[in-house]
């Protein structure tokens, strides 16, 4: 248990195919909610979930450590489902108050989770919404005054938004997941989290479900603040990346990068394409030269509007889109099955962010592979991605053909 000043830790080895992590059928959950479970095709839970379901299921507070991909979306809301399923409220309920707030750093987690939420409550008449910025902010505000709701996701910024006019009422929050704290540590959300944390019942009267990738002392810091005597799991992968990814480098000059980017998807095979970049300017900029040269794709970052994102990732999953060009904080929120290919244009400055770039392929055990492009500009990043992922990766030098004069624009 996390006690004010002294932590224990409860470690695992990832493994999602581990025979010795417990069926759902082992939880004692809701018939409704186990059925949903097994629809989606599910039977034997991972790691993060065997870990912190007994002490989540019983009321009980938890820190926990896992990566994106390990099914800890699903552990915090199974958690939370089987809470507003069977926990009555013998009080009047209002519109407005939720009974479970997961609080998450971008849109696209935010849906994610939203999407993730209705799928395992599908056979419930749980309400679920999500609030975040970018979308329609009147149906929101509708939604809020006329319904009751029992899940609440969102992200900070459009919820406050909402608490500050009173449609959104926190006061009566049985659960509160934050989601991802390290990044919304990262992202400065950290002062619009912590005003909506105190809006909610205090901490002695409320369950406390925290996740973060990483741990440094801010995260440790505000897990103490907004937790109670918190069991603390800590799920650790056995190779930080995925090994069905297969991970190579072009050490290329900054000037032939486009070159080497567009040989690479004229002449390859590449069925479905993200490619990364650090900024929003070198992202669309980088879109707009595609197209110029006849490679139909699509871009997301955070000033795409909302729906044309949305727009975008549904091309993106059906197929009609073959290349996606994005940054880290809109790629978080991609889980789309089949990307054959993962290109890291320009290096992350942040080691973690090559984890979570390249963790976009390989996903569902399909076989992907990340490209990563290293000039004189970002080569220096590689020792801490390789120190992070604990292995070598594979350098490689562009061929003649891969770095042939490019044909002029369409």
């Amino acid at each position: 248990m996390i006690e004010p000043e002294n932590q224990t830790a409860q470690e695992t080895t990832d493994n999602n195919n581990a025979p010795d992590t417990p069926s759902f059928d082992s939880f004692n959950l809701s018939p409704l909610l186990l059925s949903a479970i097994h629809e989606l095709g599910f039977n034997q839970s991972t790691p993060i979930q065997s870990e912190s379901l007994p002490f989540t299921l019983q009321g009980a507070d938890i820190v926990a450590q896992a990566q994106t991909g390990t099914g800890k979306t699903a552990a915090f809301l199974i958690s939370c489902i089987q809470h507003c399923l069977t926990k009555n409220i013998e009080q009047e309920r209002y519109c407005g108050e939720p009974r479970v707030l997961i609080l998450a750093p971008t849109r696209e987690l935010a849906l994610q989770i939203e999407a993730d939420a209705k799928s395992l409550a599908a056979l419930t008449q749980l309400n679920i919404l999500s609030l975040v910025g970018g979308m329609d902010y009147q149906k929101q505000r509708d939604r809020l005054n006329t319904e009751i709701i029992d899940l609440l996701i969102a992200t900070p910024g459009r919820l406050l938004d909402f608490v500050n006019s009173s449609d959104a009422v926190l006061c009566e929050v049985e659960i509160l997941v934050i989601d991802e704290a390290d990044r919304m540590l990262d992202m400065g959300f950290i002062p619009d989290v912590r005003k909506l944390v105190y809006q909610t019942p205090k901490k002695e009267f409320r369950q406390t479900l925290f996740f973060s990738a990483t741990y440094n002392p801010s995260v440790t810091r505000l897990a103490k603040q907004w937790t109670l005597y918190a069991e603390e799991v800590k799920v650790f992968p056995s190779q930080v990346t995925n090994q069905n990814v297969k991970q190579q480098v072009y050490l290329i000059d900054e000037a032939n990068k486009f070159t080497l980017l567009f040989n690479l998807l004229k002449k390859q095979d590449w069925q479905r394409v993200i490619i990364f970049n650090n900024r929003r300017d070198e992202t669309r900029y980088l879109c707009e030269k595609l197209t110029h040269y006849g490679i139909s794709c699509s871009m997301i970052s955070g000033e795409v509007e909302q729906k044309r994102r949305l727009r975008t990732l549904d091309g993106f999953k059906t197929g009609k889109i073959r290349v996606l060009v994005a940054t880290d904080v809109a790629g978080r929120g991609i889980h789309v099955d089949k990307i054959s290919h993962v290109v890291n244009y320009s290096l992350p400055e942040d080691a973690e962010d090559y984890v979570h770039r390249i963790g976009r392929t390989g996903r569902a055990g399909q076989a992907g592979t990340s490209i990563s492009f290293a000039s004189e500009d970002d080569a220096f990043e590689l020792p801490n991605i390789e120190a992070l992922i604990g292995e070598k990766l594979e350098y490689m030098t562009a061929d003649k053909e891969l770095l042939a004069p490019l044909p002029n624009p369409v």
